[in-house]
């Protein structure tokens, strides 16, 4: 499969990010699909971007792939879409929570897949961690539930991150056992595995 990247739309030069003031939404250029397809996602620092990027890659690249502060417009005349987000203190980004409680009743009906990446104190994510963060939050913002999903592992690492919320964590983690310095335990198979079988449940 050949590599997609983000560009910014409107601009040419696959390959290549460009980052400019007002520029338009940077996003996942997808392969031409019959069906429309999007995944939406909240983070703070990457790891939720990366997990969609290969989420629709394990779909064949067919999904555009938006950080919910970029979202476009015209988001609802997509046929499909899948939900994803970073957990902190128990929840995603706020930008992510408003934007479903002004737009659920428009999107529920075309979501179609749902995940969560979560630290978990650089533990691998258990059952536990679907029920509080699938079923118990990004399920019910939803208002979606029994969709394939899954909660992927998380990473930290310091040159993402403002120095004092680095620290702020690390004298967390020291206190409770957590890992000390960079990690990343975001599994790229896990998520082109959900990503087979989101698009297999559709086609079922």
């Amino acid at each position: 499969m050949e590599r997609r990247t983000f560009i910014n739309l409107g601009l040419t030069g696959l390959g290549t990010t460009l980052l400019m003031a007002n520029a338009a939404p940077a996003q996942f250029i997808p392969k031409p699909s019959k069906e429309k397809w999007a995944v939406l996602f909240g983070t703070w620092y990457g790891t939720a971007r990366d997990a969609g990027v290969w989420v629709s890659e394990g779909m064949g690249g067919i999904a555009s792939v938006f950080d919910v502060r970029q979202v476009p417009a015209d988001l609802a005349s997509y046929d499909h879409l899948i939900i994803g987000t970073a957990i902190h203190g128990g929840r995603g980004p706020k930008d992510l929570d408003d934007y479903f409680a002004k737009n659920v009743d428009r999107n529920s009906e075309q979501v179609r897949g749902l995940y969560v990446v979560c630290g978990n104190l650089g533990k691998t994510p258990g059952p536990q961690q679907v029920k509080d963060y699938v079923d118990g939050y990004l399920g019910k913002m939803c208002k979606v539930s029994g969709l394939p999903s899954r909660v992927f592992g998380g990473r930290i690492t310091q040159s993402l991150m403002p120095e004092a919320e680095f620290k702020s964590i690390q004298d967390m983690y020291a206190k409770i056992g957590g890992p000390a310095g960079d990690w990343d335990n975001l599994n790229r198979m896990e998520c082109l595995k959900l990503g087979k079988e989101i698009f297999a449940a559709k086609k079922a």
